[in-house]
């Protein structure tokens, strides 16, 4: 592939959009190209991110059929879709009826193309996203998890399923716990997205801490999903996440009843093995800490075993990890770059 890609972003003005364009400004192969945004079509970028105004001081979001047409004559083209759940899935349509480049790939980073058929997506969501046939043009896992790009088109799970994938996988294919994992998770404001609202609202969540969708939450069949895939094995999840007061990061606590007689470290021997050739995710000495990881692409576990149980920690940064630095993990995948091209910065520590 070429040295150099051209990289667009599509639904622009979030959190997650503003983290791909940091990325994208530090990567050494992905060359910002574009960015559309429905509601601010010809504003500045750095009026929606200040901070980001050094690395784009006059650059200006685009309407749709701009980036459409920029995309058009491509050869190579990666694109990434911060676009909401349930509008995705129709912009992504439109980019393939419309891009006939054999370069192009997308990793979307919403729910759209996560999961394998339309009655799996609306049983969760409630509503229809994309046919069966787009669909089918992409695939959905952590890139730890499976080997090589199984298709053109990557949609990368949610934050929180990132978290509680890179714990449970290692565990369910040593067969090492039963199928019933009870899992804890607490989150950052950032997770809930940039429009404020009751639950992020910093007086209501500051000094706070709090439940909420408890074992209804919409990520729970996501990762039930992805974990049979890649596992071969179906489990329970029972899964309770919390918000936490503070912005960015996820930490979850993942409890199982051990299938087998272990000790402590012979599980994080046995996950550390699992990650031996990631280079973002490693082993912790101790339960691992949410400012181990803030503002980078890297995640970090450990494992303690007791009366026949075993807990494992993953901790994760949301917007990173666990959206738009996971996404360009998987672009550099898809364009045979080294898979932490642009993300090996360590994490910020007192975020």
């Amino acid at each position: 592939m070429s040295a150099t890609v051209p990289a667009f972003v599509l639904g622009g003005t979030g959190y997650v959009a503003g983290e791909l364009l940091r990325l994208i400004d530090a990567h050494p192969h992905f060359e910002f190209a574009g960015i559309a945004s429905d509601s601010r079509p010809g504003a500045t970028l750095a009026a929606a991110f200040p901070h980001l105004a050094p690395a784009y001081p006059t650059h200006t979001f685009v309407a749709i059929e701009t980036l459409l047409a920029a995309l058009g004559p491509r050869q190579d083209a990666a694109l990434f879709c911060a676009a909401p759940h349930g509008a995705a899935a129709g912009l992504v349509a439109r980019v393939l009826a419309e891009c006939r480049s054999s370069g192009l790939h997308i990793v979307d980073i919403s729910a759209d193309h996560r999961f394998r058929t339309p009655a799996e997506y609306a049983a969760v969501y409630g509503h229809a996203a994309a046919d069966a046939a787009q669909l089918a043009a992409f695939s959905c896992a952590v890139p730890e998890h499976v080997a090589g790009t199984p298709t053109a088109h990557v949609a990368h799970p949610g934050c929180f399923a990132t978290a509680m994938l890179l714990a449970l996988v290692p565990l369910l294919r040593h067969d090492l716990v039963e199928p019933d994992l009870y899992i804890s998770g607490v989150t950052g404001s950032t997770g809930s997205g940039r429009t404020p609202a009751a639950g992020t609202h910093h007086p209501d969540r500051h000094g706070d801490f709090y439940a909420y969708k408890s074992l209804a939450h919409r990520h729970a069949p996501e990762v039930r999903a992805i974990a049979a895939a890649v596992t071969g094995r179906e489990a329970r999840i029972h899964f309770v996440p919390h918000s936490g007061p503070f912005a960015r990061g996820i930490e979850i606590t993942l409890q199982a009843r051990l299938t087998r007689p272990v000790t402590g470290a012979e599980v994080n021997a046995l996950i550390g093995e699992a990650y031996r050739d990631c280079p973002f995710v490693g082993m912790a000495g101790r339960e691992p800490r949410i400012k181990d990881v803030a503002a980078s692409n890297y995640a970090r576990l450990h494992a303690e075993v007791g009366d026949g149980t075993v807990a494992v920690h993953s901790v994760i940064d949301n917007l990173v990890k666990g959206a738009a630095g996971g996404a360009v993990q998987w672009m550099n995948r898809l364009f045979a770059f080294p898979e932490d091209s642009g993300l090996r910065a360590v994490a910020a520590g007192w975020t």
